[in-house]
């Protein structure tokens, strides 16, 4: 798979292109017919100064922002709710290093834990226990984390519009004139901002993107292709944890692979493969690849008296989860006394309530959402109902079938869906971690080199910090057993935060030239799978609003932003752009 679509998809972006101009020739006939702005029937045009599409933690900074500096701002998101994960279930927060977040996002997460009596120092590294930098005083309650969502876009006077659908962008030469939702709600804004996990808007402009996996050879990298990683090599002789889970070295008992036999019939490849196994071919490591990370529910449960019961999906099936019980029974070969944790790392949160992680084998279901990204809006929600319902399963199972060890099934049974979240969803999480889309392809591409320091990116927006977290790709056979493909969970060779550059978040020149992409940015999947971090998304975004206001005030495209004067701005509002602080 290319660099764009009009490369590896031509058939396909044909097809969206006319759609795309059948549906805006329409528009502009009834804008015609009916006198613009206003139009009948419902169909209305909005204008703004600043549109950001995507009502993400990053969409929310970016608006906030944007209208803080003067302008008039519109921020459509496709679905009902504001924050995107972080209000959505990822509630123990990845925040890396808290000395290299800033601005919008420190505000953000200080307002949060205000409101439980907690205060937050900013200016001292992160306590690590035995792991990864994640959690701590940032646990979160999502539907707290929603409504601060909602009052910093209200205080800040951002109008939000909701259940706003992408259906094309209108351009004129390099730049988008308009954007225009499937129900014929129509944006007008001088520049734009992509706030999406998809890069859904950077699609409909044309700007270039990838959805492969590098070879190693194409930037120098490491990590990046086909990756087996010696750590998650399937073995036995796993060491038993501590009260943490983890044992020593930090590997926690949701990261233990065994060396699984994945067909029917043990030993019978005729009989073919379990469910959860993945067909393909191993592949040769760094070679080039597609597949995009896995992804899965972060669940917050409860333990409170008045949670809801999980229920089963409609097509349950105890021999979908026949891996597992080949898992279960390794585990207990191995030593193993499991409880909940074997399938699911869970961290607390207040009232009663915790923030589920995935496992070996846990929420992710990888594969089945390696066409996400360029799926239209039915095609998601089936995907949704379709790793929703998986996840519904296993914990159905988890909790209910006879093979499952007691202490798994007590341990389950602790736990329920919380009563007072997600409450137009059933307690379920209305968002899906999307831990990876579309990622652009600009003139400067964030690589390996500058998330473990070899190189500085220039002209700095803000700072990534967390360790290389790619989560698996494919579940396949590998040597007769069952290998996840494409998991790397490590560090950056002991490399402290590092610069994201500017040119990282604007499209190649004559692209698309009021058009800035935070999330689904420039960088390679492995360097992306650092900087994906929703702090950092939330600083990049805050970055990008800054630029997009002085390019309409000195009338120039994005890409001609005068540095000094955004990194003087940047500064002046909390970002932090080098190491060590203040450098």
């Amino acid at each position: 798979m290319g660099t764009h679509l009009t490369i590896d998809k031509p058939v396909d972006a044909a097809m969206k292109l006319f759609r795309r101009v059948l549906f805006s020739t329409a528009i502009a006939i009834l804008l015609v017919l009916h006198g613009a702005p206003a139009l009948s029937d419902g169909l209305t045009v909005i204008e703004a100064d600043v549109c950001v599409y995507g009502g993400t933690s990053g969409g929310v900074a970016a608006a906030v922002q944007a209208a803080r500096l003067g302008k008039r701002v519109v921020l459509a998101e496709p679905g009902r709710h504001l924050g995107g994960m972080t209000s959505g279930g990822l509630s123990a927060v990845d925040i890396g290093d808290p000395r290299s977040v800033g601005g919008v996002a420190r505000e953000y997460f200080t307002r949060l834990v205000a409101g439980y009596g907690k205060q937050l120092e900013w200016d001292q590294p992160f306590r690590r226990k035995g792991g990864p930098a994640t959690g701590g005083a940032y646990s979160i309650e999502p539907h707290v984390a929603e409504e601060l969502f909602d009052t910093m876009c209200r205080e800040a006077g951002v109008q939000v519009l909701r259940e706003a659908r992408l259906a094309s962008a209108n351009k004129s030469g390099a730049r988008i004139v308009e954007i225009v939702m499937d129900d014929g709600r129509t944006i007008r804004a001088k520049m734009f901002i992509d706030t999406t996990y998809e890069g859904d808007l950077m699609d409909a402009a044309g700007v270039s993107y990838t959805l492969t996996r590098e070879a190693n050879a194409q930037y120098g990298e490491k990590y990046n292709g086909i990756h087996y990683a010696a750590k998650y090599k399937p073995r036995t002789g796993h060491k038993q944890p501590g009260a943490n889970g983890r044992v020593p070295g930090g590997q926690g008992v949701w990261d233990r692979d065994f060396p699984l036999d994945p067909y029917v019939r043990k030993g019978d490849p005729t009989s073919g493969l379990l469910p959860l196994v993945d067909a393909g071919d191993p592949g040769t490591p760094g070679e080039a690849a597609p597949g995009i990370m896995a992804y899965c529910f972060r669940l917050c449960l409860s333990t409170a008296d008045d949670r809801l019961p999980i229920e089963a999906p409609p097509d349950y099936d105890a021999r979908r989860y026949e891996l597992v019980v080949r898992f279960i029974e390794a585990c207990l070969e191995n030593g193993d006394t499991m409880d909940l944790r074997w399938f699911s790392k869970h961290d607390p949160l207040p009232n009663q309530k915790w923030d589920f992680n995935t496992a070996t084998f846990g929420g992710n279901l990888p594969g089945i959402n390696w066409e996400w990204p360029e799926a239209g809006y039915a095609r998601r929600e089936e995907l949704t109902r379709a790793i929703e319902n998986y996840h519904r399963g296993l914990l159905h199972f988890l909790a209910t079938d006879s093979r499952v060890p007691e202490t798994v099934r007590d341990d389950m049974a602790r736990f329920g869906l919380p009563r007072d979240e997600f409450v137009d969803t059933g307690g379920w999480p209305h968002q899906l971690y999307i831990r990876e889309g579309r990622r652009m392809v600009s003139d400067l591409v964030m690589t390996e080199h500058h998330t473990f320091g070899r190189e500085a990116a220039p002209h700095s927006i803000g700072l990534g910090s967390y360790g290389t977290d790619v989560h698996e790709i494919r579940r396949i056979v590998k040597d007769g057993v069952v290998t996840r493909e494409g998991k790397v969970a490590g560090g950056r060779g002991g490399f402290g935060p590092y610069q994201i550059g500017y040119g990282a978040i604007v499209p190649k020149r004559g692209e698309c030239e009021n058009l800035l992409v935070t999330f689904a940015l420039s960088a390679s999947h492995t360097a992306f799978a650092s900087i994906r971090m929703e702090p950092v998304f939330m600083v990049t975004s805050q970055s990008a609003a800054t630029a997009a206001c002085q390019a309409i005030d000195a009338d120039v495209p994005v890409q001609d932003v005068e540095y000094a004067a955004l990194e003087a701005r940047l500064v002046a509002d909390g970002q932090v752009l080098a190491w060590p602080p203040g450098r």
